[in-house]
This record gives C-alpha cells, structure tokens and sequence, in this order.
C-alpha cells in the first residue's frame, strides 16, 4: 500500500457494504475576536446547528432601497461638492471614483496640492470624499497624510486662514433696513432671515433646515426647537432668542410668517424662494428648475443675499470676505466683546464645551485690531515744538 492510499484511509471511515468514504471534517471553533459567550456556554463549533438565512434575509423592500439612496443622494451640500469635482477630476484621468483605490486618493490629494490650495481646505475635501466611500471600501489615507506633512512645511501661506468678516450690529441694521426699503416680501424675509441668523448663532444650513412647525413666536422672544445640530447629534433642544430694540426679531420673524400665512403656507420651510411678483415659489411649480432641496433654500442663497445687502447698504470690510457666516461670527464678535464669558458664547454657539474656535476666530482678531500701542506716543507737530 501506498503511502497516499494510507493517507485516504485515515481520512475515511468503513460502511457496512464495505465501501470507504470521505469522513466529515473535524469541527472547527467558530469565534473571533468580537465573540462574547455566557457564563457556561460553550464554544460554537462548525458542527452546532445554526440559524440557516435564505435570500428573504438578506435583501432589503424596494422602498427601504429607494429610501437609502435618497439618503446617501442628499448628504450635505459640502460632501456632494467635493464628490462632484473628485468625479469630474476622475473622469478626466480615467480612473473609478467610487469605490476609489488607495494610489487614486493619493493622486487627487497632490492634485488639490499642486493648486496651491490652503491645509485646512485639502484636508477637508479629502475627508468628505473617504467618507463618501462604500462601507469597507475606504482608502487608506496615510499616503495621503503623509503628502500633506510635506506641503505643510514647504508652502506656509497656505496655513493661513481667511476668516468671515464679522457682521455686526453696526453692519447688520443698516442691511436690514435697506433689505426692507422697499417694502416687498423678498425684503422682508431676507431681514428676518438675517435678524434670525445673528441672533440664532447657527450655521447657514441650520438656518435654511428649520421649518415653521420648529418656531414659537412670543411677544418677546423666539423660541427654536432642534432636533440635533452638528456639535450635538441626537440631542434635541428648544433655544429661547430674546428679542432687542436693535434686532427688532419679533417683528420681522411675526411679519414674514404672517406672509406665508397669507400665501397658505403653515408648514414646511421658514425661508423659501421668492418669485419677482412677491408669491412663493414652489417646487411642484417649478419642476424643471428644482432643486433636491424642494422648497428649503439653499446656504449658497443666504451667501448670495447677504452679499447683495451688505453692498447695497454701502458697507465696506477690513479685506475679508462677506458671506452667509458673517452672521455667526458677527453674533459671536458681539458677544465676545462685550464681556461674554467662554461658557455663554459656548452655549450661545452650541460649540463643544471647550471650544477654542468663538475666542480665536472671533474675539481675539477683533480685540487684536483695536490694540494700538504707539497711541502712547505723542504726535509729532515741528509747529508747536517750535512755538514751544
């Protein structure tokens, strides 16, 4: 007998009609390490009897498939952004953009660099495009990282930071005033929406979120219910926005409701598209034109309304740039210097609970410009020196 004909026999076992066939396996454990078993449970092995799944198991209704991808369509304005141009860039390279390789991501990350773009923008970009990656199908990003540790070092100027210039009550009544000079609806809903965003202190895609059932217009103040903002996911709170002579925010978030009111509108978006003739948009109406957002408007608007106010008011900057986050900062410039204290611009802010971003980006550059230390010395006048 062979030496093979010896191995079969031992891996076989004699039947009664004398015929040799091959023997089952040896059980095999079946753990990892995420197994957790109970006090006297044993071991699971190949030979335990499992739950056996058919196909009813494993695949998802029409509608929950309809449902997640609308939901991966919709991401954040930001996210389908850069995934937009990372396809337009993979298009022309002919590389696959999603799922993407490790060598594509690199590749595109030295791209971005080699536009000379700014640290914080590249690594932002970069982010949203390996989370918008299959689960499982991410890119290792540490080539990457390591590209970006190089550029940091040789191209200092693209640390730098242009901030929001802060839009502050000085700079926001008289935009609200020239928003309403006219006294048309567009008017009106952009001065409650500013008046809204400076006092709200929020980003402008939690402003142009928020629905009319999610407001409380009181005498006195506004009430705002949130069901989660980015700094706190999954945890609802009611805000209470006191009003101010100045900001006048009663009047005009009451003026602007009461106009959807009379157009019929109760439900839905607080601020919506206003048509040349002062109706509201709609975007059953204007099928061709809609966008994914519907009826909510989007951030890149309140941008663009208030660039067009803050020139139309004749209002100038110190060389930063006008833009939805003007609001935000210039509520939280006001805060800081006036004696807020770090916990009330956090909260006011719904920053993260020692957050250094209201102090640095706000409150600092502002007290920072006032400083002037050679105010001590006395000005130079030859006249009075020689009078003297």
């Amino acid at each position: 007998m062979s030496l093979r004909d010896q191995d079969e026999i031992v891996d076989a076992e004699l039947v009664e009609d004398g015929r040799l066939v091959r023997a089952a396996p040896a059980a095999r454990p079946l753990v990892n390490e995420h197994t957790v078993l109970m006090p006297g449970e044993e071991i699971p092995t190949s030979d335990d009897p499992r739950t056996t799944y058919t196909e009813r198991d494993l695949y998802v209704s029409e509608e929950t498939a309809q449902a997640l991808k609308e939901a991966e369509e919709e991401g954040s304005p930001q996210r389908r952004t850069a995934m937009r141009l990372f396809e337009a860039w993979c298009a022309e390279q002919g590389r696959v953009a999603k799922p993407c390789t490790t060598a594509t991501y690199t590749e595109y990350g030295r791209h971005l660099m080699a536009r000379q773009l700014k640290v914080t923008t590249i690594r932002h970009y970069m982010s949203l495009i390996r989370t918008s990656m299959p689960p499982g199908k991410k890119p290792d990003n540490s080539l990457f990282l390591l590209l970006l540790t190089q550029y940091r070092k040789k191209n200092k100027r693209a640390l730098r930071r242009k901030e929001a210039f802060p839009i502050t009550l000085p700079y926001l009544v008289p935009m609200m005033e020239k928003a309403e000079a006219d006294d048309r609806p567009i008017g009106w809903r952009d001065s409650a929406m500013f008046a809204f965003g400076y006092r709200f202190l929020g980003r402008s895609i939690e402003d142009v979120d928020l629905d009319l059932e999610d407001l409380t217009i009181l005498d006195d103040m506004v009430l705002v219910w949130l069901a989660e903002d980015k700094t706190h996911k999954g945890e609802e709170q009611t805000l209470y926005l006191h009003d101010r002579e100045d900001l006048r925010l009663v009047f005009r978030m009451r003026r602007w409701v009461d106009y959807l009111a009379s157009q019929g509108i109760t439900t839905g978006p607080v601020f919506r598209e206003v048509k040349r003739n002062g109706t509201i948009a709609s975007s059953e109406t204007r099928a061709k034109t809609a966008t994914k957002r519907g009826d909510y408007l989007r951030p890149q608007t309140v941008n663009e309304r208030v660039k067009v106010w803050f020139a139309a008011a004749g209002l100038k900057t110190d060389g930063r740039p006008v833009s939805s986050h003007s609001l935000r900062a210039g509520g939280a410039t006001d805060l800081g210097m006036n004696g807020a204290t770090d916990e009330e611009l956090e909260e006011a802010g719904r920053w993260k609970k020692g957050s250094r971003i209201p102090r640095e980006r706000y409150v600092r550059p502002a007290k920072d410009a006032s400083k002037d230390p050679f105010k001590k010395v006395p000005t130079h006048d030859p006249e009075a020196r020689a009078q003297g």
